[in-house]
């Protein structure tokens, strides 16, 4: 029996009298990414596929703070949601800030899905028309410990989960917390692009580099995980000489994954204090043409918003 693994497409050439007659997940050779198997669907056909191919798994990510992670997870969510996209946002974050940016105080979120401890409609959050959110928060320490005590494949504990749920939606973005931990590799071993926030600073470009040499690590096993954007961040048009000089660098090392950058904008900070988004709070400012920019890019529709 030939079946294809559902991430990376590789066939695999399997005895069927060694495959149970009950569904059963199946571990890729290749990616080690785990997916569900039921033979009694194949029917002489390759395995159905747990979700359409079409469905975006872009992961927000760098390992470093204050380069406005969180912020451009959420009005990027925001904003192709806005677009008509049914999009999942999923905070893997501690502190979870996603859920007091869009003003929600969940009873549960990703920690407890994961956890079982809530079915999906308790721990999920529906945030705005076609937005809903898996809140992240303190509860996640224990599953970064749960993770670490797994003998094997704990790296594919957020993939096996969300990859169930993920045909639901158009886009699944996921905002990650500052560090390396053991859900920011979950996180690399789910998502297919990366959206690199990186501030327009030479700390910041020293840990881009660093980050870039850790992605390689996981690209080893997943060669289909790309850095598709590098959003340059708090661009300050009062110190204009350095940041366009930095600029100029990220885009003579990386061409065209770097994005329009988002302009320093008051508005972006004081938006979250109301539980609004960008567009909610400041719809006409700087900061909200420069997200719709980022949205145009990140969904290749040069003519949304207009």
């Amino acid at each position: 029996m030939i079946i294809t693994c559902s991430n990376c497409h590789k066939k695999h050439a399997i005895d069927e009298n060694r495959i149970p007659d009950r569904p059963v997940r199946i571990k890729c050779k290749t990616c080690g990414y785990s997916f569900r198997f039921d033979k009694s669907e194949v029917q002489g056909r390759e395995p159905l596929r747990e979700a359409p191919a079409a469905v975006r798994r872009i992961g927000v990510c760098l390992s470093k703070g204050g380069v406005g992670k969180t912020t451009t997870a959420v009005n990027a969510a925001a904003g192709c949601a806005l677009a008509g996209y049914r999009v999942l946002l999923v905070d893997t974050d501690t502190q979870g800030q996603a859920a007091y940016m869009l003003g929600l105080k969940p009873a549960g979120g990703l920690a407890e899905f994961l956890t079982e401890e809530l079915t999906l409609p308790e721990a999920l959050c529906k945030a705005r028309e076609n937005l809903w959110l898996l809140a992240g928060g303190k509860a996640l320490a224990g599953v970064k410990r749960l993770i670490d005590r797994k003998d094997f494949g704990g790296e594919l504990t957020l993939s096996e989960s969300i990859s169930e749920i993920e045909k639901d939606y158009d886009m699944v973005i996921v905002d990650t917390s500052p560090g390396w931990d053991p859900l920011t590799v979950n996180v690399l071993f789910y998502v297919r692009e990366l959206l690199v926030p990186v501030s327009l600073e030479i700390m910041s470009l020293q840990a881009l580099g660093s980050f870039f040499k850790s992605v390689a690590s996981i690209q080893k096993y997943r060669p289909e995980l790309a850095v598709k954007f590098l959003v340059p961040n708090l661009m300050d048009l009062r110190v204009r000489k350095k940041s366009e000089t930095i600029l100029e660098k990220l885009r003579e090392l990386y061409k065209d994954t770097v994005c329009p950058p988002i302009r320093y904008n008051n508005v972006l900070s004081q938006a979250p204090m109301y539980g609004k988004t960008i567009y909610e709070y400041a719809p006409g400012s700087k900061g909200a043409q420069d997200f719709k920019e980022l949205v145009r890019k990140i969904t290749e529709q040069p003519d949304l918003f207009q």
